[in-house]
């Protein structure tokens, strides 16, 4: 690629902005050139939009330090300067849907990290790995906007990204059952323990509205396209409890499962091993080269060991065995602000563009 693609971050000073400044800098194929936020950051260059309030350990990246950041109300103007937009916005569920909708309507492709349009029916929400086909439904969803080159595509709740991959690998042996307890790092709530303090030597057996997403995602991802919307899958019956640990990036979860055609420990050893999906068959610059890593020693994945595997983008799963009740259970373990949020949304797009759905205006 010759010339690289222009990229603007919507709610870019908020921490999952902050991590695709850091994800984007230096990116082989896109290049932040704009940055959008509320109207009280508006006007202000980036690094003074942001000044006492970055919560990366990396500092700012030079490239963006100076840009003056727009009010991300003013859609016209942004898409103007772009050739697609991300978007991790903190707003109301309808407003968030108002203005994507409103972005994508301009002929700007909009790869959201919000939940806010995981539902819509013509929208697909994708891990790269495992349901890249879904895209196939921004040909409808581009008629119902009424434009030829927007269109919006958001990545999954974070916590899912911990098991749905292993399970997603054991298709093939019909999942029926899955008892989940996910265990959520601080950052998932936009926090470090400067702005949490009451999390430090504490466990809060409760995140709102995490649950439901947690059970019912899954679903979707494994759904159908059918008749210019994705379907539901029906099956496996999902069931979770979501539970804030002090930890700052990473979540696991403990996982059981039962199947159909129970697999042998080994062919689930196998399947997780050889798994491979479209973004390793692309060679995506953020695509990990092992996509589920497994470790046999009986006390991995470890969130502080192994959360930042593949670079963050890879998932970990350990502790394999047979279970009284159901089949198997074992931990899993994914980064939360780079497989789960930001990288996460930066693999969508380069699966887009690699597949032809974004290109230079």
């Amino acid at each position: 690629m010759t010339q690289k693609l222009k990229v603007g971050i919507v709610g870019g000073t908020g921490m999952v902005g902050q991590r695709f400044m850091e994800l984007l800098d230096q990116h082989p194929w896109f290049q932040v050139t704009a940055i959008a936020a509320s109207a009280g950051s508006a006007g202000k260059t980036y690094e003074e939009a942001v000044q006492g309030r970055w919560k990366l350990a990396a500092p700012i990246p030079e490239e963006v330090k100076s840009i003056i950041v727009q009010d991300a109300a003013k859609v016209e103007e942004v898409a103007g300067e772009v050739d697609f937009i991300f978007c991790a916005v903190d707003m109301k569920k309808n407003e968030i849907q108002a203005l994507e909708e409103a972005y994508a309507k301009t002929g700007t492709p909009v790869i959201s990290n919000n939940s806010a349009h995981r539902w819509t029916p013509d929208v697909p929400m994708v891990i790269p790995e495992v349901n890249p086909g879904h895209i196939e439904v921004i040909a409808a969803q581009r008629k119902r906007l009424g434009t030829s080159t927007g269109f919006i595509a958001v990545k999954p709740n974070c916590s899912i990204q911990s098991y749905v991959p292993a399970l997603h690998a054991l298709l093939d042996f019909k999942p029926t059952k899955v008892v989940a307890t996910t265990y959520q790092a601080i950052s998932g709530a936009g926090k470090n323990f400067t702005d949490w303090p009451e999390m430090l030597d504490n466990v809060i057996p409760y995140i709102g509205g995490e649950e439901e997403k947690s059970e019912q995602e899954p679903l979707r991802i494994w759904g159908s396209l059918t008749n210019g919307e994705i379907v539901k899958a029906s099956s496996p019956l999902i069931t979770t409890q979501c539970i804030r640990v002090p930890v700052t990036d990473g979540h696991m979860a403990a996982v059981f499962a039962s199947f159909e055609k129970k697999p042998s420990k080994d062919e689930v050893l196998a399947r997780w091993r050889e798994y491979k999906g479209r973004p390793q068959e692309l060679a995506l610059p953020s695509a990990p080269k092992q996509f589920i890593t497994y470790f046999e020693e009986e006390n991995r994945p470890q969130t502080k060991l192994d959360r930042d595997i593949e670079r963050g983008m890879g998932v970990s799963a350990g502790r394999l065995r047979e279970d009284t009740i159901y089949d198997y259970k074992f931990v899993g373990l994914s980064h939360n602000t780079l497989r789960g949020a930001a990288g996460g949304a930066v693999l969508i797009a380069e699966l887009l563009k690699a597949e032809g759905y974004i290109q230079a205006k």
